[in-house]
């Protein structure tokens, strides 16, 4: 279970928990209908495909950002979502947080493992919300978005996430420089022998 939804207890987990059916099937179209007849009994016939990890985790988030929108005050419909609706999402989540940030008043700032308590806040990981917006962004899409709307692929939320890793960087005192790949060693080249005379 990724870091994000492990966070939230289980009186967080209701609130936000909505039901896994499709908008097309919750508005009640004929053509859901028929087609999730259909592939029931196609399912019948064959064994059912199982979700991959990321998938069910992309379905869980898709989910919860629906019901953040829901909760909204007013309520927000997706068409009408942009990137700061976005950003607003992702400070919402920092409660959840469990990663220690330091602030610069800390005498543990920039310590990656620091000897004692502090006060500090809790944080979502930057790693945590990287990976959160990039299941969204393509949630997003799968759902019938155009990619030109896509909020969360704005340029606010990409600056953002670059702040947040840098900030989190040096309070932390961790890298996140990616490493350079290292390209294997070809074997050696065997000398040619001359031909037997």
């Amino acid at each position: 279970m990724d870091p994000i939804t492990e966070e939230m207890n289980s009186d967080q987990i209701n609130t936000f928990t909505i039901t896994t059916a499709t908008n097309s099937t919750m508005m009640g179209s004929p053509s859901a209908s028929s087609s999730s007849s259909a592939s029931a009994s196609a399912g019948a016939v064959s064994s059912p495909t199982t979700l991959s990890r990321y998938e069910n985790q992309k379905r869980r988030d898709w989910n919860t950002f629906g019901q953040y929108l829901r909760n909204h005050r007013p309520p927000l419909s997706l068409c009408r979502c942009s990137g700061a609706h976005v950003l607003e999402f992702l400070r919402y989540l920092d409660q959840f947080g469990k990663t220690k940030v330091h602030t610069q008043l800390c005498p543990f700032y920039g310590h990656p493992n620091p000897p004692a308590p502090c006060p500090c806040p809790l944080r979502q990981a930057w790693g945590s919300l990287d990976a959160l917006i990039g299941r969204l962004r393509a949630a997003y899409e799968e759902n019938g978005g155009k990619p030109e709307a896509n909020p969360f692929g704005a340029r606010a939320v990409r600056l953002y996430l670059r702040e947040v890793r840098d900030s989190q960087a040096k309070a932390r005192g961790i890298s996140y420089e990616k490493k350079k790949r290292k390209r294997p060693t070809p074997p050696p080249q065997q000398a040619a022998l001359p031909p037997a005379g």
